[in-house]
């Protein structure tokens, strides 16, 4: 590397699965600016697994292995490099790698998720999902010249603690507990999911991801659903007051839906919107708590 040659700071992060998208470099522009100068180069990469043996042919059935070994996967890598804003200098590339950490590694993902989102829209396949620091098996930061970068190569880089280390867990035993409740109630039936809960995790999930026209046509119908779901529960005494503030939410998210269909929102509107989607959370942990 030339003392010329541009530094660009990256985050790079590894997934136990291939990410969907075909190896390779991809420009990526802001949304509102497709004629610009691209803000950032995402590089896909497929780690391939070590090829398992073929086992010799036998006449007959084997047993099954008591404990066969674990298959082989393909893992994927992703790098998302700031091409909007080289760095000047190695000193300049330094401090900022020595500060670095998961508020850069977050802007990374969201730059990763849209590219992902983009791909589940152009493959048409609904299973392809947004990824989360705690599906990372290595979250890494760093700087590098342009085409060392893009080979997966770098100047300088630190690895990312995993989430578990970075932070003591919070609720100890009751907290970890909850859901593995909740979840053994839904697979035996004594309390069946309600429709509301799946409609405002994508409400939720499209919000986090700055999807805000998605997401307030996807309040509306989760919204209604709370409200005839919420008000058909046997706890719907205890939740009278979660179900009027949801009640009188209804115009207003009616109106940023209608707003959605025809383009962008207002920040009025959007704010409509994410109260909406905590309302509509907040009523489903109290009937959480109500059921126990």
């Amino acid at each position: 590397m030339s003392a010329s040659s541009p530094l660009f700071r990256f985050v790079q992060v590894e997934l136990p699965w291939p990410l969907g998208p075909p190896d390779g470099r991809y420009l990526v522009r802001a949304p509102e600016a497709p004629d610009a100068a691209p803000t950032h180069v995402i590089v896909f990469a497929t780690l391939g697994a070590p090829e398992r043996r073929r086992r010799v042919a036998r006449r007959g059935p084997r047993p099954a292995d008591p404990e066969p070994p674990p298959t082989p996967v393909a893992t994927g890598r992703a790098t998302v490099i700031d091409a909007g804003h080289p760095l000047e200098d190695v000193a300049a590339a330094q401090a900022w790698l020595e500060a670095a950490g998961e508020d850069d590694l977050a802007a990374g993902l969201a730059i990763l998720n849209r590219a992902l989102h983009a791909f589940r829209l152009a493959s048409a396949d609904p299973y392809l999902q947004p990824v989360g620091r705690a599906q990372t098996i290595a979250a890494r930061v760093g700087f590098g010249a342009g085409e060392q970068v893009a080979d997966g190569l770098w100047s300088d880089a630190r690895d990312l603690p995993a989430p578990d280390d970075r932070r003591p867990r919070r609720g100890g035993r009751r907290t970890m507990l909850a859901p593995q409740a909740r979840l053994a109630a839904a697979l035996g039936a004594r309390q069946p999911p309600l429709a509301c809960e799946e409609l405002t995790l994508r409400a939720r999930l499209d919000l986090d991801h700055d999807r805000p026209r998605e997401a307030a046509l996807q309040l509306l119908v989760a919204l209604d659903a709370a409200i005839a779901e919420l008000s058909a529960d046997p706890h719907a005494a205890a939740l009278a007051q979660r179900l009027t503030q949801l009640r009188e939410l209804r115009a207003d998210a009616g109106a940023a839906a209608q707003a959605a269909l025809g383009g962008p929102l207002t920040d009025q509107q959007a704010a409509v919107v994410a109260t909406g989607v905590g309302r509509i959370e907040a009523a489903l942990r109290a009937r959480t708590a109500e059921t126990g």
